[in-house]
Protein backbone atom coordinates (compact mmCIF):
# COMPACT_ATOMS: atom_id res chain seq x y z
CA UNK A 1 0.00 0.00 0.00
CA UNK A 2 2.22 3.05 -1.36
CA UNK A 3 -0.08 5.84 -0.18
CA UNK A 4 1.28 8.76 0.47
CA UNK A 5 2.65 9.00 3.94
CA UNK A 6 4.28 11.82 5.92
CA UNK A 7 6.04 10.77 9.51
CA UNK A 8 6.09 13.07 12.52
CA UNK A 9 8.81 12.17 14.89
CA UNK A 10 9.69 14.56 18.07
CA UNK A 11 13.36 14.29 18.21
CA UNK A 12 13.48 15.28 22.03
CA UNK A 13 11.62 12.18 23.22
CA UNK A 14 12.26 9.28 20.16
CA UNK A 15 7.90 9.48 20.20
CA UNK A 16 6.79 9.49 16.21
CA UNK A 17 3.34 9.00 14.43
CA UNK A 18 2.27 8.81 10.81
CA UNK A 19 -0.29 10.39 8.75
CA UNK A 20 -1.42 8.68 5.49
CA UNK A 21 -3.66 9.96 2.78
CA UNK A 22 -5.96 7.19 2.43
CA UNK A 23 -7.28 7.82 -1.69
CA UNK A 24 -10.74 7.83 -0.57
CA UNK A 25 -9.99 11.35 1.00
CA UNK A 26 -9.59 10.47 4.23
CA UNK A 27 -6.48 11.36 6.64
CA UNK A 28 -5.68 8.16 8.72
CA UNK A 29 -3.32 8.66 11.69
CA UNK A 30 -1.52 5.70 13.45
CA UNK A 31 0.19 6.42 16.62
CA UNK A 32 1.79 2.71 16.96
CA UNK A 33 2.37 2.23 21.15
CA UNK A 34 4.63 -1.05 21.46
CA UNK A 35 2.94 -2.86 24.30
CA UNK A 36 0.02 -0.90 25.27
CA UNK A 37 -2.88 -3.37 25.83
CA UNK A 38 -5.72 -1.07 24.77
CA UNK A 39 -6.18 0.35 21.23
CA UNK A 40 -8.07 3.81 21.14
CA UNK A 41 -10.02 4.59 17.73
CA UNK A 42 -11.67 7.99 16.97
CA UNK A 43 -13.25 8.87 13.71
CA UNK A 44 -14.13 12.34 13.44
CA UNK A 45 -14.96 15.34 11.70
CA UNK A 46 -14.41 18.67 11.87
CA UNK A 47 -17.94 19.72 12.81
CA UNK A 48 -19.33 20.89 15.51
CA UNK A 49 -22.05 23.06 17.23
CA UNK A 50 -20.22 26.59 15.50
CA UNK A 51 -21.25 25.32 12.19
CA UNK A 52 -24.38 26.61 11.58
CA UNK A 53 -23.88 28.71 8.15
CA UNK A 54 -21.95 26.93 5.28
CA UNK A 55 -21.66 26.53 1.90
CA UNK A 56 -19.86 23.57 -0.52
CA UNK A 57 -18.83 23.93 -4.32
CA UNK A 58 -22.03 22.72 -4.70
CA UNK A 59 -23.72 25.80 -3.72
CA UNK A 60 -23.49 29.17 -4.61
CA UNK A 61 -24.63 30.82 -1.72
CA UNK A 62 -24.25 29.99 2.56
CA UNK A 63 -26.85 27.23 3.99
CA UNK A 64 -27.98 28.31 7.62
CA UNK A 65 -29.22 25.61 10.12
CA UNK A 66 -30.86 25.18 13.63
CA UNK A 67 -28.78 25.79 16.35
CA UNK A 68 -27.86 22.30 18.01
CA UNK A 69 -27.66 20.22 14.77
CA UNK A 70 -24.50 18.98 14.71
CA UNK A 71 -25.04 17.25 18.45
CA UNK A 72 -28.62 16.18 17.00
CA UNK A 73 -26.70 14.77 13.75
CA UNK A 74 -24.44 12.78 16.28
CA UNK A 75 -27.01 10.77 18.57
CA UNK A 76 -29.09 9.87 15.45
CA UNK A 77 -25.50 8.19 13.64
CA UNK A 78 -25.61 5.34 15.91
CA UNK A 79 -29.12 3.96 15.15
CA UNK A 80 -29.65 2.27 11.55
CA UNK A 81 -32.29 0.56 9.66
CA UNK A 82 -31.13 -2.90 11.19
CA UNK A 83 -30.24 -2.14 14.71
CA UNK A 84 -28.83 -0.09 17.43
CA UNK A 85 -24.64 -0.24 16.81
CA UNK A 86 -23.99 -0.38 20.61
CA UNK A 87 -25.20 -4.04 20.01
CA UNK A 88 -22.32 -4.46 17.61
CA UNK A 89 -19.75 -3.06 19.75
CA UNK A 90 -21.12 -5.14 22.84
CA UNK A 91 -20.41 -8.37 20.54
CA UNK A 92 -16.86 -7.51 20.34
CA UNK A 93 -16.10 -6.31 24.04
CA UNK A 94 -15.47 -2.59 23.01
CA UNK A 95 -16.43 0.21 24.91
CA UNK A 96 -18.14 2.69 22.18
CA UNK A 97 -18.92 6.30 23.02
CA UNK A 98 -18.85 9.65 20.78
CA UNK A 99 -19.01 13.69 21.67
CA UNK A 100 -19.68 16.95 20.42
CA UNK A 101 -17.89 19.83 21.01
CA UNK A 102 -17.90 23.62 19.91
CA UNK A 103 -15.88 22.50 16.61
CA UNK A 104 -15.87 18.42 16.37
CA UNK A 105 -17.65 15.74 16.17
CA UNK A 106 -15.65 11.86 17.10
CA UNK A 107 -17.13 8.40 17.28
CA UNK A 108 -14.59 6.71 19.47
CA UNK A 109 -13.96 2.45 20.50
CA UNK A 110 -11.33 1.19 23.23
CA UNK A 111 -10.62 -2.23 23.20
CA UNK A 112 -8.10 -4.22 24.91
CA UNK A 113 -9.04 -7.07 22.84
CA UNK A 114 -8.68 -7.90 18.99
CA UNK A 115 -9.43 -3.83 17.25
CA UNK A 116 -10.42 -5.16 13.89
CA UNK A 117 -13.66 -5.99 13.99
CA UNK A 118 -14.35 -2.56 16.06
CA UNK A 119 -12.80 -0.72 13.12
CA UNK A 120 -15.13 -2.22 10.97
CA UNK A 121 -17.86 -1.31 13.03
CA UNK A 122 -16.54 2.27 13.48
CA UNK A 123 -16.20 2.82 9.48
CA UNK A 124 -18.80 1.17 8.54
CA UNK A 125 -21.85 3.18 10.97
CA UNK A 126 -20.45 6.66 10.31
CA UNK A 127 -20.46 6.03 6.76
CA UNK A 128 -24.25 4.60 6.58
CA UNK A 129 -26.83 7.58 7.47
CA UNK A 130 -30.30 6.59 8.19
CA UNK A 131 -32.89 9.19 8.96
CA UNK A 132 -36.56 9.17 9.01
CA UNK A 133 -39.00 11.77 10.21
CA UNK A 134 -40.35 9.85 12.80
CA UNK A 135 -36.98 8.82 14.32
CA UNK A 136 -36.21 12.62 14.16
CA UNK A 137 -39.27 13.40 15.91
CA UNK A 138 -38.75 10.41 18.86
CA UNK A 139 -35.24 11.69 19.11
CA UNK A 140 -36.17 15.48 19.51
CA UNK A 141 -38.42 14.62 22.37
CA UNK A 142 -35.42 12.69 23.91
CA UNK A 143 -32.84 15.75 23.16
CA UNK A 144 -35.06 18.35 24.61
CA UNK A 145 -35.14 16.34 28.35
CA UNK A 146 -31.62 16.53 27.96
CA UNK A 147 -31.39 20.12 27.29
CA UNK A 148 -33.58 21.14 30.00
CA UNK A 149 -31.63 19.11 32.57
CA UNK A 150 -28.25 20.78 31.55
CA UNK A 151 -30.34 24.15 31.94
CA UNK A 152 -30.79 22.94 35.55
CA UNK A 153 -27.00 22.61 36.18
CA UNK A 154 -25.75 25.78 38.13
CA UNK A 155 -22.19 25.32 36.95
CA UNK A 156 -23.19 24.51 33.06
CA UNK A 157 -24.97 27.81 33.27
CA UNK A 158 -22.50 30.21 34.89
CA UNK A 159 -20.08 28.73 32.13
CA UNK A 160 -22.44 29.10 29.06
CA UNK A 161 -23.55 32.67 30.52
CA UNK A 162 -20.49 33.58 30.66
CA UNK A 163 -19.75 33.01 26.53
CA UNK A 164 -22.84 34.69 25.93
CA UNK A 165 -21.62 37.92 27.94
CA UNK A 166 -18.26 37.57 25.91
CA UNK A 167 -19.07 36.63 22.88
CA UNK A 168 -21.43 38.72 20.44
CA UNK A 169 -21.99 37.32 17.19
CA UNK A 170 -20.03 34.17 17.42
CA UNK A 171 -22.21 30.92 17.52
CA UNK A 172 -19.39 29.96 20.25
CA UNK A 173 -22.12 31.38 22.45
CA UNK A 174 -25.12 29.11 22.39
CA UNK A 175 -25.16 25.85 24.02
CA UNK A 176 -23.65 23.18 21.99
CA UNK A 177 -27.00 20.94 22.38
CA UNK A 178 -28.97 23.83 21.62
CA UNK A 179 -32.25 24.91 22.69
CA UNK A 180 -35.75 23.27 23.17
CA UNK A 181 -36.67 25.99 20.08
CA UNK A 182 -34.05 25.34 17.56
CA UNK A 183 -34.09 21.51 17.28
CA UNK A 184 -37.68 21.72 16.97
CA UNK A 185 -36.96 23.04 13.37
CA UNK A 186 -34.49 19.78 12.72
CA UNK A 187 -36.04 17.46 9.92
CA UNK A 188 -34.55 14.05 7.86
CA UNK A 189 -33.77 16.86 4.98
CA UNK A 190 -31.62 18.88 7.29
CA UNK A 191 -30.06 16.21 8.92
CA UNK A 192 -28.78 14.79 5.36
CA UNK A 193 -27.46 17.80 4.36
CA UNK A 194 -25.00 18.49 6.99
CA UNK A 195 -24.39 15.03 7.03
CA UNK A 196 -23.19 15.04 3.17
CA UNK A 197 -21.83 18.43 3.82
CA UNK A 198 -19.41 17.35 6.81
CA UNK A 199 -18.95 13.63 6.45
CA UNK A 200 -16.75 14.41 3.58
CA UNK A 201 -14.07 12.17 4.05
CA UNK A 202 -11.97 15.13 2.93
CA UNK A 203 -13.48 17.13 5.83
CA UNK A 204 -12.38 13.66 8.45
CA UNK A 205 -10.00 11.82 10.10
CA UNK A 206 -9.29 8.50 11.51
CA UNK A 207 -7.26 8.09 15.14
CA UNK A 208 -5.87 5.28 16.33
CA UNK A 209 -2.85 4.73 18.69
CA UNK A 210 -2.34 1.59 20.40
CA UNK A 211 -0.01 -1.47 19.99
CA UNK A 212 -1.96 -1.73 15.97
CA UNK A 213 -0.30 -2.64 12.63
CA UNK A 214 0.11 0.00 9.99
CA UNK A 215 -1.00 -2.43 7.22
CA UNK A 216 -3.88 -3.49 8.82
CA UNK A 217 -5.21 -0.54 9.76
CA UNK A 218 -4.96 -0.01 6.12
CA UNK A 219 -6.31 -3.16 4.87
CA UNK A 220 -10.07 -2.34 6.63
CA UNK A 221 -9.56 1.14 5.63
CA UNK A 222 -9.54 -0.06 1.85
CA UNK A 223 -12.40 -2.40 2.38
CA UNK A 224 -14.78 0.00 4.16
CA UNK A 225 -13.70 3.37 2.90
CA UNK A 226 -16.22 4.96 0.30
CA UNK A 227 -14.28 7.88 -1.49
CA UNK A 228 -15.56 11.01 -1.78
CA UNK A 229 -15.21 14.16 -4.00
CA UNK A 230 -13.70 17.00 -2.42
CA UNK A 231 -16.29 19.84 -1.82
CA UNK A 232 -14.71 22.67 -1.01
CA UNK A 233 -16.44 23.11 2.25
CA UNK A 234 -16.29 26.71 3.87
CA UNK A 235 -17.48 27.88 6.83
CA UNK A 236 -18.76 31.32 7.65
CA UNK A 237 -18.84 33.29 10.76
CA UNK A 238 -20.26 36.59 11.47
CA UNK A 239 -17.59 39.25 12.28
CA UNK A 240 -17.13 39.38 16.33
CA UNK A 241 -15.72 42.38 17.89
CA UNK A 242 -12.43 42.68 19.66
CA UNK A 243 -14.98 43.90 23.05
CA UNK A 244 -16.97 42.10 24.91
CA UNK A 245 -20.89 41.78 24.74
CA UNK A 246 -22.12 42.27 28.19
CA UNK A 247 -19.43 43.33 31.46
CA UNK A 248 -22.01 41.43 33.60
CA UNK A 249 -24.36 38.52 33.51
CA UNK A 250 -26.13 37.09 36.52
CA UNK A 251 -28.74 34.31 37.14
CA UNK A 252 -30.36 32.49 40.09
CA UNK A 253 -30.09 29.14 41.64
CA UNK A 254 -30.43 27.08 44.45
CA UNK A 255 -26.88 27.19 45.38
CA UNK A 256 -25.18 26.67 48.34
CA UNK A 257 -22.39 29.66 47.66
CA UNK A 258 -22.59 31.86 44.45
CA UNK A 259 -20.88 30.71 41.17
CA UNK A 260 -18.66 32.67 39.50
CA UNK A 261 -16.86 32.38 35.61
CA UNK A 262 -14.37 35.74 34.63
CA UNK A 263 -13.16 35.93 31.10
CA UNK A 264 -10.41 37.42 29.78
CA UNK A 265 -11.47 37.79 26.14
CA UNK A 266 -9.10 38.37 23.11
CA UNK A 267 -8.90 37.64 19.23
CA UNK A 268 -8.93 34.45 17.77
CA UNK A 269 -5.71 32.72 16.00
CA UNK A 270 -5.17 30.13 13.37
CA UNK A 271 -2.33 27.52 13.07
CA UNK A 272 0.94 27.96 14.69
CA UNK A 273 0.26 31.40 16.24
CA UNK A 274 -2.71 29.66 17.88
CA UNK A 275 -0.35 27.35 19.38
CA UNK A 276 2.04 29.73 20.90
CA UNK A 277 -0.63 31.49 22.23
CA UNK A 278 -2.50 28.28 24.06
CA UNK A 279 0.91 27.39 25.49
CA UNK A 280 1.80 30.95 26.67
CA UNK A 281 -1.43 31.07 28.09
CA UNK A 282 -0.88 27.94 29.84
CA UNK A 283 2.56 29.10 31.67
CA UNK A 284 0.78 32.80 32.60
CA UNK A 285 -2.23 31.64 34.27
CA UNK A 286 -0.84 29.53 36.91
CA UNK A 287 1.80 32.08 37.96
CA UNK A 288 -1.38 35.02 37.53
CA UNK A 289 -3.98 32.48 39.73
CA UNK A 290 -2.48 29.27 40.73
CA UNK A 291 -1.57 27.95 44.12
CA UNK A 292 2.28 29.36 43.61
CA UNK A 293 0.26 32.90 43.00
CA UNK A 294 0.35 35.46 46.03
CA UNK A 295 -3.25 36.42 44.91
CA UNK A 296 -4.67 32.55 45.39
CA UNK A 297 -2.65 32.90 48.97
CA UNK A 298 -4.70 36.15 49.61
CA UNK A 299 -8.10 35.05 48.34
CA UNK A 300 -8.17 32.15 50.14
CA UNK A 301 -6.56 33.43 53.64
CA UNK A 302 -9.20 36.02 53.06
CA UNK A 303 -12.34 33.36 52.20
CA UNK A 304 -12.67 35.17 49.40
CA UNK A 305 -12.06 31.48 47.31
CA UNK A 306 -11.96 27.53 47.97
CA UNK A 307 -10.62 24.75 46.32
CA UNK A 308 -13.27 24.99 43.60
CA UNK A 309 -11.28 27.99 42.05
CA UNK A 310 -9.63 26.78 38.69
CA UNK A 311 -8.24 28.24 35.70
CA UNK A 312 -8.76 27.39 31.47
CA UNK A 313 -7.83 28.26 28.32
CA UNK A 314 -11.07 28.19 26.05
CA UNK A 315 -9.97 28.98 22.18
CA UNK A 316 -11.13 27.77 18.50
CA UNK A 317 -11.51 29.55 15.42
CA UNK A 318 -12.41 33.17 16.20
CA UNK A 319 -12.30 32.38 20.04
CA UNK A 320 -9.95 32.91 22.60
CA UNK A 321 -10.32 33.51 26.12
CA UNK A 322 -8.57 33.30 29.57
CA UNK A 323 -11.41 31.99 31.89
CA UNK A 324 -10.91 31.75 36.12
CA UNK A 325 -13.96 29.87 38.02
CA UNK A 326 -14.79 29.19 41.31
CA UNK A 327 -17.21 29.71 44.22
CA UNK A 328 -17.44 32.77 46.43
CA UNK A 329 -19.94 35.49 48.23
CA UNK A 330 -17.79 38.19 47.27
CA UNK A 331 -17.45 37.82 43.32
CA UNK A 332 -16.99 41.49 42.40
CA UNK A 333 -14.04 41.20 44.54
CA UNK A 334 -12.30 38.06 43.15
CA UNK A 335 -12.87 40.21 39.89
CA UNK A 336 -11.11 43.44 41.57
CA UNK A 337 -8.34 41.29 42.97
CA UNK A 338 -7.47 38.86 39.51
CA UNK A 339 -7.31 42.57 37.30
CA UNK A 340 -5.18 43.97 39.97
CA UNK A 341 -3.03 40.86 39.71
CA UNK A 342 -2.79 40.67 35.93
CA UNK A 343 -1.54 44.98 36.05
CA UNK A 344 0.86 43.72 38.65
CA UNK A 345 2.55 41.41 36.57
CA UNK A 346 2.08 43.53 33.36
CA UNK A 347 3.87 45.96 35.02
CA UNK A 348 6.58 44.03 36.71
CA UNK A 349 7.37 41.06 34.28
CA UNK A 350 6.71 37.10 35.37
CA UNK A 351 8.76 36.42 37.71
CA UNK A 352 12.18 33.93 36.08
CA UNK A 353 11.67 31.49 38.58
CA UNK A 354 7.78 31.34 38.16
CA UNK A 355 8.20 31.09 34.66
CA UNK A 356 10.42 28.60 34.41
CA UNK A 357 8.54 26.23 37.07
CA UNK A 358 5.40 27.05 34.98
CA UNK A 359 7.00 25.89 31.71
CA UNK A 360 8.58 22.76 33.08
CA UNK A 361 5.19 21.86 34.72
CA UNK A 362 3.50 22.40 31.15
CA UNK A 363 6.08 20.18 29.38
CA UNK A 364 6.19 17.33 31.74
CA UNK A 365 2.14 17.13 31.67
CA UNK A 366 2.62 16.70 27.74
CA UNK A 367 4.91 14.47 27.88
CA UNK A 368 3.04 12.23 30.48
CA UNK A 369 0.33 12.42 28.24
CA UNK A 370 2.30 10.58 25.17
CA UNK A 371 2.25 7.10 27.46
CA UNK A 372 -1.33 7.56 27.20
CA UNK A 373 -3.83 5.72 24.23
CA UNK A 374 -7.00 7.94 24.41
CA UNK A 375 -4.75 11.16 24.88
CA UNK A 376 -2.41 10.21 21.90
CA UNK A 377 -5.58 9.24 19.24
CA UNK A 378 -7.42 12.72 21.06
CA UNK A 379 -4.36 14.47 20.05
CA UNK A 380 -3.78 13.49 16.09
CA UNK A 381 -7.00 14.31 15.78
CA UNK A 382 -7.54 17.60 17.19
CA UNK A 383 -3.99 18.50 16.12
CA UNK A 384 -5.03 17.75 12.08
CA UNK A 385 -7.64 19.66 12.51
CA UNK A 386 -5.58 22.88 13.02
CA UNK A 387 -3.29 21.64 10.08
CA UNK A 388 -0.43 21.13 12.61
CA UNK A 389 1.18 18.21 13.84
CA UNK A 390 1.03 16.79 17.73
CA UNK A 391 4.82 17.56 18.64
CA UNK A 392 4.20 20.98 17.81
CA UNK A 393 2.97 21.76 21.02
CA UNK A 394 6.07 20.42 22.87
CA UNK A 395 8.96 21.73 20.46
CA UNK A 396 6.90 25.69 20.10
CA UNK A 397 7.48 25.17 24.19
CA UNK A 398 10.44 24.21 24.53
CA UNK A 399 11.70 27.40 22.26
CA UNK A 400 9.12 29.69 24.52
CA UNK A 401 11.23 32.75 26.37
CA UNK A 402 10.07 34.30 29.17
CA UNK A 403 9.97 37.49 26.91
CA UNK A 404 7.33 35.29 24.44
CA UNK A 405 5.44 35.03 27.56
CA UNK A 406 5.51 38.84 29.20
CA UNK A 407 4.37 40.08 25.40
CA UNK A 408 1.24 37.23 25.17
CA UNK A 409 0.49 38.70 28.38
CA UNK A 410 -0.77 42.07 27.31
CA UNK A 411 -2.37 40.63 24.59
CA UNK A 412 -4.35 37.55 26.59
CA UNK A 413 -5.03 39.71 29.71
CA UNK A 414 -6.28 43.10 28.64
CA UNK A 415 -7.91 44.14 31.88
CA UNK A 416 -10.77 46.69 29.87
CA UNK A 417 -12.09 43.47 28.05
CA UNK A 418 -13.36 40.91 31.23
CA UNK A 419 -16.76 39.72 31.39
CA UNK A 420 -18.00 38.00 34.41
CA UNK A 421 -20.68 35.07 34.99
CA UNK A 422 -22.48 35.28 38.10
CA UNK A 423 -25.22 32.36 39.98
CA UNK A 424 -26.38 33.93 43.06
CA UNK A 425 -28.58 31.93 45.35
CA UNK A 426 -32.20 32.29 45.24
Amino acid sequence: MNYPKVVYEDKRTGERYVKIKHPSGLDVLIWKMEGFSTVEALFATKYGSVNTRFKTSDSDDYIEVPEGIAHFLEHKLFENEDCDVFDLYAVTGARANAFTSFEQTAYTFSTSGDYKRPLEILLGFVQQPYFTQETVDKEQGIIAQEIKMCNDSPNRKCFFNLLKAMYKNHPVRIDIAGTVESISHINAELLYTCYNTFYNLHNMCLSIAGDVDEDEVLRICDEYLIPAENKHLQSEFTDEPYEVFQKEIRETFKVGVPLFEIGFKANGFKGKELVRMELAGLIILPILFGPVSQVYKEMLQEGLINSTFSHQIFNGEGFFSCICSGESDNPHKVLKKCIEAVENVKKNGLDPKLFEMSKKSTYGSMIKGFNNVENCASLMMGANFENVDVFTWTNELADLTIEDCNKALKTLFDTNNVSISIIDNQ
